[in-house]
């Protein structure tokens, strides 16, 4: 392994005092001169087609200075950006019908909020209310409603993944299962509603404060549906509280603001409420999962037949990403010889599921390590041990998708093992004591090599001062997981320069250089950090330069930058100043600023991604056999995210992870009746407290990416997938009980324990 000087410490992130003092701005603290407040109509009915809007009396209301509905837009559709055009289905208001509960109808821009929200209450909407498909069954039946004309079948997207021989990879297993398993849909509920303000210049342009993690697809697609040139649109990101792949598109608020602050000449802000974010917000994506696996009596893996129905609500959001995606992760972790998946992305008349932290992953993998933990105990197999010997290493491929270039998989499942007494404690524990395991494979950054585009995936701009500081730009946006800080750790480490050297302007489409596809997919640390580092060894390459010629050196030495130094290695003598560098280069070029752009753009890296993290999770349960309730007690994870960037940023993503991963097996769930969502509140939105939280030990196994940024990969998303399935096993060892319907509730241990 590589020695550093500052990566692998532990950074506190550099937000986090603005954060702890109430001092960072997020978009709904910005205060602007004569700005008006926005409020969206929305659909009270599932189905139905817009007949009439009226909107004089809520036009007339004295303090309303704008009312649009869907007629007074371009009507231009957006969605799934420049991965799949085809898929696009939304238009920022509804023009010919709504489609589920929550739905945009109209916007009202007024004085202040309260008079925004009496305006609505005076709209009269004429609907003709439509037959309505709530789940995926009743949506792909025949003579079901049909959601968009152009998709008569409701199904918008079906992907497929195959490779090897199926038919003959079952009909070599001495041992066949198959399985259905229901996952549930759950909310972001990030801590900061949804929130944007826009404000117009002389010129007409635009300038979008919003709570975003992809602030130049927000430019992009805004610009798009307003018909604009893109340049004529600003998105500049504040601090987020929270995104979790719920802010990751453009959201017909920020079409709202934007389009009527054009309109007005003054600055429109919206923010949603609570209510609003959990009734009509994107959700991770509900999937009924049928799995048919193979083994040879020595628990070889041959064969695994993987179909996925997704219940995306009404419109395809990033649903079509997330089919291909959950049959990617179907087929990580372990090699299977002959592998089929396929996905359908169904409408339904529900709220838009989308992107959620995993993408996929935490529904594919339940279903996938519950099999494996399955077929282990009916093939008297340790369920360890069956993972190790069909485990993924380094170099291993999945056809025309994915190679393996790093991997500490068996390292992590031997280590959790070790850190959780496993072998004792699955053979020795009481009734209603349990522990199980649960693993995970994830991308760092998506690649998606029919993603046609004429600039980088990400990019960064460095420029050096005679003072010895830098200013870093980049567009990559930091929306809580500590990126900011991640990429000045990394710049410091290139450059030689402590923390403090380094000033950072981020996510400000006007200001940072083209282009960032955002926050998604685990993908900043690595793709921004390539770019941070191209053009860091710009930088220094002409400073070398500068050094060897200025110290007339006639023997050809390497340079380094170290401790606010740039010296031949071996003769720190011979060396100066960063500052006193940068000065020269400077001289040498009449006075020309150092600048130096880099970027970073994955080639001939696989279909999906240049690298995957990979770890496992043991859970230890205790269940209360009169009630049913599970206690989570502790946690064990050992996991391979290559070079750790920032222990203690690693270390709080675990924590989050885990935190989101309970919520998903054992409390979260929307309760629904006639696609209304009834559970609006925290209240009654079962989500754990920092109380529920099991204490843990983590292991990070040391492996070097060579494709990542000084040998890192993700640690931000991955970590969600194992817990769910984890305390699952860790249930049925106590309990007997085996969840293949999440979340795991006292109700479902109670009858199971009944019946038995």
């Amino acid at each position: 392994m590589k020695s550093f000087t500052i990566i692998g410490e532990n950074v506190p992130r550099t937000d986090g005092e603005a954060k702890a003092t109430g001092t960072a701005v997020y978009a709904d603290d910005i205060k602007l001169p004569r700005m008006l407040h926005g409020a969206l109509l929305r659909s009270p009915l599932p189905h139905a087609r817009i007949k009439r809007i009226n909107v004089k009396k809520a036009a007339a209301l004295p303090g309303v200075k704008c009312v649009i509905t869907g007629e007074d837009t371009p009507k231009i559709r957006y969605g799934n950006w420049r991965l799949f055009p085809a898929t696009q289905d939304e238009y920022p208001l509804a023009v010919d019908k709504v489609r589920f509960i929550g739905d945009e109808v109209a916007a009202v821009a007024a004085v202040d909020k309260e008079t925004a929200r009496e305006a609505l209450e005076l709209m009269e909407v004429e609907y003709e209310e439509l037959p309505a498909a709530f789940d995926v069954k009743a949506a792909t039946k025949k003579g079901a409603p049909v959601l968009h004309e152009e998709t008569p079948t409701n199904i918008s997207v079906d992907r497929k993944i195959q490779y090897g021989d199926i038919q003959n990879g079952f009909e070599a297993s001495d041992y066949v299962r198959e399985d259905t398993f229901t996952v549930h849909a759950v909310s972001h509920a990030y801590l900061e509603p949804c929130s944007c303000v826009a404000q117009t210049d002389l010129d007409g342009r635009i300038t979008l404060w919003t709570s975003t993690q992809t602030p130049y697809i927000v430019q992009c697609l805004l610009a798009s549906t307003m018909g604009l040139r893109e340049n004529d649109i600003r998105v500049i990101v504040p601090h987020v509280g929270g995104g979790f792949g719920g802010k990751m598109e453009l959201r017909p608020w920020e079409f709202c603001a934007a389009f009527m602050a054009r309109k007005t000449g003054r600055p429109v802000k919206f923010t949603l409420t609570r209510e609003e974010e959990l009734a009509t917000g994107r959700r991770r994506h509900p999937m009924t999962l049928k799995s048919k696996v193979g083994f040879k009596k020595d628990g070889t893996l041959m064969a695994k037949d993987l179909e996925i129905m997704l219940d995306g609500g009404a419109y395809n959001a990033m649903g079509p990403t997330a089919t291909f995606l959950c049959g990617n992760f179907g087929a990580m972790l372990y090699r299977y010889p002959n592998y089929r998946f396929i996905g359908k992305h169904v409408y339904t008349n529900k709220p838009p599921a989308s992107a959620m932290r995993g993408f996929g992953a935490p529904q594919s993998l339940f279903a996938a390590e519950s099999q494996m933990n399955i077929a282990a105990q009916d093939m008297g197999l340790d369920p360890i041990d069956l993972r190790i010997k069909n485990a993924q290493v380094t170099g291993d491929t999945i056809p025309d998708v994915a190679t393996i270039s790093s991997c500490g998989f068996i390292e992590s499942l031997k280590e959790v093992a070790k850190m959780s007494n496993w072998k004792r404690k699955r053979k020795n524990m009481k009734a209603g004591k349990g522990v199980g395991v649960g693993c995970y494979s994830f991308i760092s950054g998506g690649v998606f090599n029919w993603f046609n585009t004429q600039f980088p995936f990400s990019a960064a701009e460095v420029r050096a001062f005679d003072d010895g500081t830098v200013h870093l730009l980049t567009m990559a946006t930091d929306i809580g997981q500590g990126s900011n800080t991640a990429v000045k750790m990394i710049l410091a480490e290139e450059l030689g320069l402590r923390m403090e050297d380094i000033r950072i302007t981020s996510a400000d489409t006007a200001m940072t250089p083209q282009a960032d596809l955002g926050s998604w997919g685990s993908r900043v640390t690595l793709m921004n950090g390539n770019a941070v580092i191209d053009a860091a060894r710009k930088i220094k390459e002409q400073i070398f330069g500068a050094v060897s010629a200025d110290r007339k050196l006639n023997v050809i030495y390497d340079f380094e930058c170290k401790d606010g130094m740039v010296y031949p290695k071996g003769r720190p003598d011979k060396g100066m100043t960063f500052g006193e560098a940068v000065s020269l280069v400077q001289k040498a070029n009449r006075g020309e600023p150092l600048v130096a752009r880099g970027s970073y753009t994955p080639r001939g890296k696989g279909l999906v991604t240049p690298a995957f993290s990979f770890g496992a999770q043991v859970a230890e349960v205790d269940v209360d056999m009169e009630t049913g309730q599970v206690t989570v007690e502790k946690m064990w994870t050992a996991h391979d995210c290559g070079t750790v960037i920032n222990h203690m940023a690693v270390e709080g993503q675990l924590e989050g992870s885990i935190h989101m991963g309970l919520g998903y097996a054992l409390s979260e769930q929307f309760v629904m009746e006639e696609g209304k969502t009834l559970n609006t509140t925290f209240l009654d939105y079962k989500m754990p407290n920092a109380m529920d939280m099991p204490p843990g030990a983590s292991v990070c196994i040391e492996t070097y990416e060579e494709e990542g940024p000084m040998g890192a990969k993700e640690a931000g998303e991955g970590l969600v997938s194992p817990t769910a399935p984890a305390i699952a096993d860790a249930v049925f060892h106590a309990t007997g009980y085996r969840c293949k319907d999440l979340p795991i509730t006292p109700e479902k241990i109670l009858n199971d324990l009944k019946k038995k």
